[in-house]
């Protein structure tokens, strides 16, 4: 027996190994629960990069050689900084997109308003405003670059938020825009579906096509059996024509016969 615990013996080297591994393994998982998921695998997307949204409404304003573009989303319930990010990851989207000289984003609730009438006041969640060049604008603008506010409480049933205005400063939106790692738009659920539409429409011409194809093909087969009838007919008026051809030779011989009798009397 001791022989046998002499051969499978661990060397020191491999004892101090396994105990390394094994302190490493707890250290780290005694970290995970103290500092957090968060700080070792990082914020969540949605923390970074905003909400997902819908589209509500877009305007574009051409005014003195310049555009500006208003657009209105709606995201689901969250808090007032992630309502920011999502208005101003859309901000960088569009200009990135159509490069106007103005955007403003106007973040709502699934539930609030859609006309254009109704989003004023506490139906506004977040409002952004990006202008990309101050230098450029006209006189009466605000040549701050970036403007964001929203309202740090929830919203209501009726889409109406409560709770205190915030205005961001500027250096905090530089930082929220720096920290940002895409810049992706709102879902369009009007493109969205005209393309399911558009799938089902190319389905039934492609269905009308096959059975215009079918009618046409059974229009020439009953065509083709029409003009064999009509040859048949033809060949049947031509038989009867040659059976016409003896009662038309009738009266000829019978008018011979009548002709005699005119030379005798004479």
């Amino acid at each position: 027996m001791k022989a046998l615990l002499r051969i499978f013996r661990p060397s020191r080297k491999l004892a101090f190994v396994i105990g390394g591994v094994a302190l490493f393994a707890g250290a780290s998982g005694g970290a995970a629960l103290y500092v957090g998921k968060d700080a070792i695998l990082g914020p969540p997307a949605e923390e970074v990069n905003g909400a997902s949204c819908t589209d509500v409404n877009l305007v574009t304003i051409k005014k003195q050689e310049h555009v500006w573009i208003r657009k209105y989303i709606k995201t689901e319930p969250t808090d007032g900084m992630t309502r920011v990010r999502t208005a101003l990851r859309v901000a960088q989207a569009i200009y990135a997109d159509s490069k106007p000289d103005l955007v403003q984003v106007v973040v709502l609730d699934q539930n609030g308003p859609t006309l254009r009438s109704d989003i004023r006041g506490r139906a506004i969640g977040a409002d952004v405003v990006y202008i990309p060049h101050p230098e450029k604008m006209i006189e009466g603008i605000d040549d701050k670059p970036y403007t964001a506010r929203y309202y740090d409480g929830q919203a209501s049933q009726n889409g109406l938020f409560f709770g205190e205005r915030v205005d961001l400063p500027e250096d905090e939106i530089k930082t929220l825009n720096a920290s940002f790692k895409e810049y992706s738009d709102c879902i369009d659920p009007t493109a969205v579906a005209s393309t399911e539409g558009g799938e089902g429409g190319e389905g039934g011409k492609k269905g009308a096509k096959a059975e215009k194809a079918k009618g046409d093909e059974g229009e020439g087969e009953a065509k083709a059996e029409g003009g064999e009838a009509k040859a048949e007919g033809g060949e049947a008026k031509a038989e009867g024509g040659e059976g016409e051809a003896a009662p038309a030779e009738a009266p000829a011989e019978g008018g011979g016969e009548k002709a005699a009798p005119a030379k005798s009397g004479h």
